[in-house]
């Protein structure tokens, strides 16, 4: 941590934060072409319901540029990301909707502790911060099983390999708390941003995850790319 301008994280933690942050907008921006490539407008919906996540880590870095000093960034990042993740439920029901003969119906859920390290203070304060949090959870775990029902009906539209990236995010949100614990209780620090080792290691897991995500629509692109070679081989024989 030997430079002022690196805050609270290490070179080596910055690259996995970064990293975790360019996935996840590479992730938006090949689920909208794989939208183009098929042809269907609640593909691409879904990949720009994506966005309000990428762009809400970026409030997430600036509070770790401001080593963790302004927590009103944090409070809009985690807003961000809950009016992201209603929209990337509402895009998968609007998938599922096509899918199946009666529209879905479910609660609404977000990335709660995406790129979240420690136990931040709150501008809003701790009751509204921790409200958001557990509305979040509800939310995205409503997500996760709204995708499984997509996939169950139309696998077309989501590998297994994406939708397994998106549950591993609860992986990280669980090591992320384990590991919090383990900074301020056992370890000392006065939070997980300040235990460079133990935040970097749990960032890690989300840009595992969000490498999923990517992988998993490369190899649905791919898939369907060969499909659509298969089926037009026979007209151009």
């Amino acid at each position: 941590m030997g430079h002022a301008w690196l805050g609270l994280l290490s070179l080596p933690n910055w690259f996995i934060h970064l990293s975790s942050s360019l996935e996840w907008g590479m992730a938006a921006l090949m689920m909208y072409r794989y939208g183009r490539i098929t042809g269907r407008a609640d593909i691409r919906f879904f990949g720009l319901s994506m966005l309000p996540h990428w762009f809400g880590s970026f409030f997430v870095l600036a509070y770790h540029i401001t080593t963790d000093s302004i927590p009103l960034l944090l409070d809009l990042s985690e807003t961000i990301n809950l009016l992201g993740s209603i929209s990337m439920l509402w895009a998968t029901l609007r998938i599922l909707k096509r899918s199946v003969p009666s529209p879905a119906s479910g609660v609404v859920g977000c990335i709660g502790a995406v790129m979240i390290a420690g136990k931040p203070q709150s501008y809003m304060g701790d009751d509204i911060f921790d409200a958001i949090l557990q509305i979040s959870s509800v939310v995205y775990i409503s997500f996760l099983v709204a995708m499984i029902m997509v996939r169950r009906k139309d696998p077309s539209v989501f590998s297994g390999l994406t939708i397994a990236g998106f549950w591993f995010v609860l992986v990280f949100i669980a090591v992320t708390v384990f590991f919090m614990f383990l900074a301020t209780e056992v370890r000392g620090f006065h939070s997980l941003s300040h235990d460079d080792l133990l935040h970097g290691s749990a960032e890690s897991l989300l840009t595992v995850s969000n490498l999923m995500i990517v992988l998993g629509i490369h190899r649905q692109t791919r898939w369907y790319e060969a499909r659509m070679r298969t089926l037009s081989g026979p007209e151009h024989s």
